[in-house]
């Protein structure tokens, strides 16, 4: 989940969230705060402070929750549970008039800043007021930095790995939407990316929202109304309290719905009015919420076969279908699997402490070979497997084409301080090398034995310096 400050304002001060039910303790906190010269918003209970958190502009400049435990509905526990799993650096001081020592231990293993006791002294409540918006001015600054640093060295696009022609193709569609608010369909296999996509499309945005993810897939039929669209109070049996939807929580940002395929029909119809006329209605509710927020929709399954069967709207899948971007599999951008296993296992490396591997020209071969049924996120998890050293042996699912074992190119031993991206890239033209030598120098049979497109391996034989004419038999 998104932090709640990454888009805090440095030039804004620092304020108090109080939530508390009692008017009384509530204002009397407000004043001893005020007096304090802390600014301070007060909320009765804690829907109405999560709403203001994630919905309105106050929420870029919180700097300390103090929440009554015992409040109506939610409580101050469960309320700091959900703040920390949006912001794990945001201090959340929590008060009791009960006196419960074994929950003050246990609010403090959570994560809680502070545990005040009831009836408390103004001084009390100032001091660790003013020691938690210390700690959190510094902790935005660190990231304020850092995010600047990250905007020198890394393009909103950086994260998309490869430079195969699909993938050179995806940036530049990205590149040309990002700055509209377009909807995109993504489709694409299961682990080849497409949430990836769909990130990098949010942060190439410039959008100021957060990205908000949902699988469609994941969820109950049950729930999934109240899920994506909200509640208000009373909506259901059980309902006790307003609910903000996906759709609402995404303001500003962009709401990335995974298998879409899976909505329910029923449901779709009221994602397309969201889609068609930008409101949004809770369940049990008769008001009208404007909302602004980019819709990425994410399939497995191609939904125009899916509509053809009655399974999938028609009118929401050409709603979607505006721009439309297909997501390749691995095994036809193998290309990209030398650059992606390099940068995972620098990500993984760096995880768990440990060197980045050598790859031998065996492990390279079988990569290669391999028709990474999973995709990206097979291949993620065997990089995790090879740093660790638990790397098990594929499946043999070579490509009909694919080079044989007994033509894999035989490399000398990797050179002292040698990177793996460089190991890799002189891997790559070792492999191009032998299928020439296989084929007798015929780039459009080396092509086929390689599954690459021509265009391709003509660019890879310009930027190594291959000449094929040196294998012409």
């Amino acid at each position: 989940m998104s932090a709640l400050s990454v888009h805090a304002d440095p030039a804004a001060p620092l304020s108090v969230f109080l939530v508390e039910d009692d008017p009384v303790v509530r204002h009397g906190s407000e004043q001893a705060l005020a007096l304090a010269d802390l600014p301070v918003q007060s909320f009765a209970d804690a829907e109405s402070a999560l709403n203001a958190l994630v919905v309105a502009p106050s929420a870029r400049s919180v700097g300390v929750v103090i929440s009554d435990v015992r409040l109506p509905g939610r409580d101050g526990l469960s309320l700091m549970t959900e703040l920390r799993q949006r912001d794990p650096d945001l201090p959340v001081i929590l008060v009791t008039g009960h006196g419960d020592v074994a929950m003050a231990v246990e609010a403090m293993r959570e994560g809680a800043y502070d545990f005040i006791e009831k009836p408390f002294s103004s001084d009390r409540l100032v001091d660790s007021a003013r020691r938690a918006l210390d700690k959190r001015a510094l902790i935005l600054e660190n990231r304020r930095l850092k995010e600047r640093l990250a905007d020198q060295d890394n393009h909103p696009l950086a994260g998309l790995i490869g430079q195969s022609p699909a993938m050179q193709q995806v940036r530049r569609l990205l590149e040309a939407v990002a700055p509209t608010d377009v909807d995109v369909l993504i489709n694409g296999e299961t682990g080849a990316g497409k949430e990836v996509v769909a990130r990098a499309l949010h942060a190439a945005s410039g959008r100021k929202g957060p990205f908000v993810a949902l699988n469609c897939g994941a969820l109950p039929e049950s729930v999934f109304e109240s899920e994506i669209f909200g509640h208000e109070a009373g909506a259901f049996t059980g309902a006790g309290k307003r609910r903000i939807g996906k759709i609402e929580f995404a303001q500003g940002g962009t709401l990335f719905l995974d298998e879409i395929e899976s909505m329910p029909l029923a449901l779709q119809v009221k994602l397309l009015r969201v889609l068609q006329e930008r409101v949004v209605e809770r369940l049990g509710g008769n008001t009208l919420f404007p909302v602004d927020c980019r819709v990425v929709a994410a399939s497995k399954a191609d939904l125009k076969a899916e509509s053809d069967a009655g399974r999938f709207r028609a009118d929401l899948y050409y709603r979607l279908n505006v721009v439309t971007l297909d997501l390749a599999p691995l095994r036809e951008r193998r290309e990209d699997i030398p650059l992606l296993m390099a940068h995972f296992c620098r990500q993984a490396a760096q995880r768990y402490g440990r060197p980045v591997p050598a790859p031998s020209p065996e492990q390279l071969a079988r990569w290669q070979a391999y028709d990474w049924p999973g995709n990206v996120r097979e291949l993620k998890n065997i990089a995790d497997r090879v740093v660790l050293g638990l790397e098990t042996p594929l499946p043999a699912a070579a490509a009909p084409h694919a080079m044989t074992a007994a033509a894999a190119p035989a490399l000398p031993p990797a050179a002292p301080g040698e990177s793996l991206a460089a190991r890799l890239d002189a891997v790559e033209k070792a492999c191009i090398e032998a299928a020439l030598k296989e084929c007798g120098g015929q780039v459009a049979r080396a092509a086929e034995r390689l599954q690459l497109p021509k265009k391709t391996l003509y660019d890879k034989l310009h930027r190594h310096g291959i000449d094929p004419e040196r294998f012409r038999s």
